[in-house]
């Protein structure tokens, strides 16, 4: 399985308020999208969320995004080593994802360009 990168979540009050400081900071204007109520923008490595706080509550269990070459891939390899797929594969609009928990409890996204 190749791992291409990691992004770092981040869920904050005002997603208006925070996007232009992680524009300048990571040197790059957003990408913006919805999913399940939670305004999302990606911006370099961060994916900045905002949202009802039901919704939050869930996403912030999910440690990190993890960039793949491909999701199958990493569905087999992870289901050999021992972890639980809680969700997907499903189609997003960042490419096609799962949730998995590691066999030590670490939960992470992982996501691919596939699809998109």
């Amino acid at each position: 399985m190749d791992i291409l990168g990691a992004t770092l979540r981040v869920c904050v009050d005002d997603l208006e308020t925070a996007v232009p400081f992680y524009e300048r900071l990571a040197g790059g204007p957003a990408l913006r999208f919805e999913r399940g109520g939670v305004q999302v923008a990606a911006v370099g490595c961060f994916l900045l969320m905002s949202g009802p706080e039901a919704e939050l509550e869930v996403l912030r269990k999910v440690a990190a995004t993890i960039a793949v070459k491909d999701v199958d891939e990493a569905n087999r390899v992870l289901t050999e080593l021992g972890a639980r797929v809680i969700a997907g594969p499903v189609a997003t609009p960042a490419g096609r994802n799962l949730i998995a928990m590691h066999p030590d409890g670490a939960i992470y996204e992982y996501v691919d360009r596939g699809g998109v």
